[in-house]
């Protein structure tokens, strides 16, 4: 009874949180000084073929073991979120396409890392507040406020990988396009200079290159090139894209010259990029308003001003009390 009066329970948890962050710290500490440099496991491979093909296998295989595990048991979990129409559906797909993932089980997977999250953050934070402070208004708030983050933590990890897939097309894209006007004046079909901007742009542009590579597979596999150019560029979601496409379904559809209406989208899309480059340049002397009114010139105001009120405070003051 005495022990139990002198250690509360709050004074165990710092030592809990403290114990579990240095855990965490030696765990992430061994596995990244425990590995061997690349080199020693080059000439370990060169000695035994046999473990270096087993090297390369077991990581595959495990990785391979951890996503037949999800997709199994992704529908069971993801069935409470799951799309009540097919307009639904629909966005969610274009949702997921715009961030890279187009497989069949993508959905479901997403729909599960949500419904997880809700549940981990009602139990986990609804736990761990209930613990702390017992059944009161701020821990339901703080159970709610936990499970509302982790459910929609997901979106905000796809919103970000979509936003970085598509500022790397956007960034990529008038080279490619200019890539493209090359081989189609070159002699080259359009099939056979998307072909070859996909092999040429793997390293320097690989989003484009992966998109113009499956487009390639679409028309290989014999569907009409309007629908793959169409479905390129509402997959990517990128607006200059989208109207490259356009440009280039009009163009095969009225028999115009593609390389000509590649030039001109290329002259519009480069106008445009500047337009855009001259607003963000007029938009920074306001942006610099905020800053300069909160950090600079209090500073410069302390700075001029100081002496000054220094000096009233140790001459004037005196006097004026002493009158």
């Amino acid at each position: 009874m005495i022990l139990a009066d002198l250690i509360k329970f709050e004074d165990l948890v710092p030592l809990a949180v403290f114990g579990m962050f240095a855990a965490l710290a030696w765990w992430v500490l061994e596995h990244v000084a425990a590995g061997k440099s690349r080199a020693i496991e080059r000439l370990e491979e060169l000695k035994n073929p046999r473990r270096r093909n087993l090297a390369h296998d077991l990581p595959v295989r495990k990785a391979d073991t951890a996503v037949k595990v999800l997709e199994k048991a992704a529908p069971a979990l993801a069935k409470p979120l799951a799309p009540k129409s097919a307009q639904e559906l629909g966005k969610l797909k274009s949702k997921l396409s715009a961030a890279g993932f187009r497989s069949e089980a993508a959905g479901s997977v997403f729909l599960m890392l949500k419904f997880l999250g809700l549940v981990g953050g009602l139990l986990l934070g609804g736990g761990t507040s209930l613990t702390m402070d017992g059944i009161t208004r701020k821990s339901l708030i703080t159970a709610v406020l936990a499970g509302g983050g982790l459910f929609y933590l997901p979106d905000l990890a796809l919103w970000f990988l979509g936003s970085r897939r598509k500022q790397a097309i956007f960034l990529g894209l008038p080279d490619a396009l200019d890539l493209l006007v090359v081989c189609v004046e070159a002699g080259l079909g359009l099939d056979q200079a998307m072909r070859k901007v996909a092999e040429e742009m793997k390293k320097t542009y690989r989003v484009i290159a992966e998109e113009f590579g499956l487009a390639n597979f679409q028309l290989q596999m014999g569907r009409p090139r309007a629908e793959v150019l169409h479905e390129l560029g509402v997959r990517t979601g990128v607006p200059d894209l989208r109207a490259l496409a356009a440009v280039l379904i009009q163009a095969d559809r009225f028999g115009t010259s593609i390389a000509q209406a590649l030039r001109v989208q290329s002259d519009s899309m480069r106008t445009r990029r500047r337009q855009m480059a001259e607003e963000k340049a007029a938009k920074t002397a306001v942006k610099l308003i905020f800053p300069l009114v909160l950090f600079i010139f209090p500073g410069i105001f302390v700075v001029l001003v100081g002496p000054a009120a220094c000096t009233m405070v140790r001459e004037l003051f005196p006097k004026m009390g002493g009158t």
